[in-house]
């Protein structure tokens, strides 16, 4: 700091001040503390120049003459100076000043922290407005962003689902080209399998006319040997030959055209069908012409040897006419006149028709059969396996493997491909493709019933359950299973053959059922076997329904005909040691179906059976053959005890269908 000088102003206040001052207190009062007094009283507030004593001759404001002011000053300066007093009042303007100054200083150091606090106050002002710009700048940019992510993500998604449209376009036209080329391949494929089955087909066919025409001349072959009964004849031969002719020539014709055309149509194939036909029904006609020509020449004979017979008896006078043969007689030597020896002739006229229909059936397919054509053969081998290979597969096996070999057999039938060996076979292949399968599938049912049935008792109900399903969808089946039945079982029909006059005794036999080979007859315990085996596959099948099929409609063999075999079989005169076996094996069958269907007629039945029928049986037989019959009677007696059939070993139940 420099050093204090007094003001150009001390003059004024010396002579305006001072005296106020002095009138009021004391100068001792207005003197600071001792502290300040004696700060005064150092030396170097005293000037030493005489630029000191100049500082208090400034003129004052008030004068207005300034020569008059300036003595005045000097005046007053050497006055000061002379005087303490004078030094007394300048150490007060010091202390004024000082004062002053300090309280300045005071002033503007708060000014100071004012100005500071207001600089800090616009300071932290200007932050936060800086904070909140940048903070609104931010939140504009995050607008900003956010709107031009969503513009782009809205662009994104619609180029999106743009292109999802396109692709999805390209795909359903793709889809498009797609079914249209497999439509179109399909369609090729169709059109290939077409002209490939029209080939077959025409092949076939084409087949099957060579076939009907080698039938053809092989009838018209029989209709030229039919020359040797001509005189028999009461009708004109040569008409049946001369329409026989024309019949081959039909066929003859058809063939050529077909050859020429390369693809006989079905329309030929079935003129040549119905010429064939015709040509059956003319040779049917002339043989059966024949057949009445020589019963009417037979009988024209037999009455000319009867009235010669007669004419020599007479002759020979009443003593040549020998006793009829007795009647046969029952235990305790009475006449069994309620009984009889042979069948009813409803009966007997039953069994003939079926033999009849079985004749006429290989009758059909005998040029299948005779033929030498290798193809023909191969066909004739065909369809002999895929008719009898699923017959022999029936066996005590799982319901849904059954239905797969009846569905089989079904297919076959009705005129379906079915897959035998590896090849498709079907009856259409042949004319007489249907005759045969029928034929030779009959002939296995009732071979499985002499076989694996008498070997195996269980198996009697798979295969009568298949055998008759197929009765029921095909009756002719049925028909020839009937036909093959009793001609190797006569009894099932039933049926006694009797011996006739002049009869090789072979020929009796195998008439009875048995077996001769080399003129040997099969042992009496094999033979009941096969009759047994056969028995209860008859027994099994008039009391099962496949059951799959129409419940609505009735057994096409049911067991109303069980119950006739039965009666029938009881008004005849039993056979030793057969008759035993198969009541036993029918009773053990088909017993307990009878018993629920007959109720109280059975058990009457059962009743008569044994009070009537046991003394008839066990008076025929021998001791060495009463196993049958005890076995019989047990069973029998054990019956009518329990008030109860037994359900047999081995029935089908529902259980066994579910498997």
């Amino acid at each position: 700091m420099s050093l204090p000088k007094l003001s150009s102003y001390s003059g004024w206040v010396v002579e305006h001040v001072l005296p106020h001052m002095q009138e009021n207190q004391p100068v001792s009062e207005t003197l600071p503390s001792s502290a300040s007094a004696s700060a005064l009283d150092q030396p170097s507030f005293v000037p030493k120049s005489p630029d000191t004593s100049s500082a208090f001759s400034p003129a004052s404001p008030a004068t207005p003459d300034g020569t008059k002011g300036k003595d005045e000053s000097q005046h007053t300066e050497s006055m000061v100076l002379q005087s303490s007093r004078g030094i007394k009042v300048e150490g007060c303007i010091r202390m004024y000043e000082l004062a002053h100054r300090m309280k300045g200083a005071e002033g503007l150091r708060q000014w100071q922290e004012e100005q500071e606090r207001k600089v800090r106050a616009l300071s932290e002002m200007a932050s936060e407005q800086l904070k909140r710009f940048d903070e609104w700048k931010e939140l504009k940019q995050h607008k900003e962003y956010q709107d031009l992510r969503e513009v782009m993500e809205k662009s994104s998604r619609e180029a999106l689902g743009h292109q999802e449209k396109l692709k999805a376009e390209h795909r359903h036209r793709a889809k498009i080209l797609n079914l249209k080329l497999r439509e179109a391949e399909q369609q090729r494929v169709k059109q290939a399998e077409l002209e490939r089955l029209r080939k077959e087909e025409g092949q076939v066919r084409l087949r099957a006319l060579y076939a009907l025409q080698e039938e053809m001349l092989q009838l018209s072959q029989q209709l030229d040997a039919s020359e040797q009964h001509k005189g028999l004849l009461k009708v004109d031969l040569a008409a049946f030959q001369t329409r026989g002719n024309q019949l081959c020539s039909l066929i003859s014709g058809i063939i050529r055209a077909s050859s020429e055309s390369g693809c006989p149509t079905a329309e030929s194939q079935a003129e040549a069908e119905r010429a064939l036909q015709e040509m059956r029904d003319l040779l049917m006609n002339l043989g059966q012409e024949i057949t009445r020509a020589c019963e009417d020449k037979r009988r024209q004979d037999e009455e000319e040897a009867q009235v010669k017979l007669q004419e020599a008896q007479m002759q020979q006078g009443p003593e040549a006419h020998k006793e009829p043969p007795a009647t046969s007689q029952g235990p305790g030597g009475k006449q069994n006149e309620d009984l009889q020896v042979k069948v009813q002739d409803i009966t007997m006229q039953w069994y003939q028709q079926l033999q009849d229909a079985s004749m006429q059936c290989v009758l059909t397919f005998e040029g299948l059969t005779n033929s030498k054509d290798s193809q023909a053969k191969k066909i004739k081998m065909d369809l002999q396996k895929a008719a009898t290979i699923p017959v022999s597969q029936i066996s005590t096996i799982a319901g849904s493997k059954l239905k797969e070999i009846f569905d089989k057999i079904h297919s076959l039938l009705s005129g379906k491909p079915v897959q035998s060996g590896g090849r498709s076979v079907s009856v259409t292949l042949n004319p007489q493709g249907l005759d045969f399968v029928q034929y030779k599938l009959a002939e296995k049912f009732v071979k499985q019933g002499e076989e694996e049935v008498a070997s195996h008792h269980e198996a009697a109900f798979p295969i009568a359950v298949v055998a008759s399903g197929i009765w029921e969808l095909h009756p002719r089946v049925g028909d020839l299973i009937l036909a093959h039945l009793h001609k190797k079982c006569p009894y099932s029909v039933p049926f006694y053959p009797t011996f006739k006059e002049g009869m090789a005794l072979e020929d009796y036999q195998r008439m009875l059922g048995y077996q001769v080979k080399d003129s040997k007859v099969e042992q009496q315990d094999n033979f009941l076997k096969r009759m047994s085996g056969m028995i209860r596959l008859y027994a099994a099948i008039i009391q099962l329904r496949w059951p799959y099929g129409n419940r609505q409609e009735i057994h096409p063999h049911g067991l109303n005909h069980g119950w006739r075999w039965l009666a029938q079989i009881l008004n005849m005169e039993p056979l030793s040691d057969v008759t035993a076996t198969l009541l036993f094996d029918f009773l053990e069958v088909c017993g307990n179906a009878l018993m629920k269907q007959y109720q109280v007629q059975f058990w009457k039945m059962l009743i008569l059976i044994k009070e009537d029928y046991f003394p008839r049986i066990e008076a025929i037989t021998s001791s060495g053959q009463m196993g049958s019959f005890i076995r019989l009677k047990q069973f029998l007696e054990k019956c009518l005890q329990h008030k109860d059939i037994p359900v047999p070993k081995g029935f089908l139940t529902s259980s066994f269908w579910r498997s």
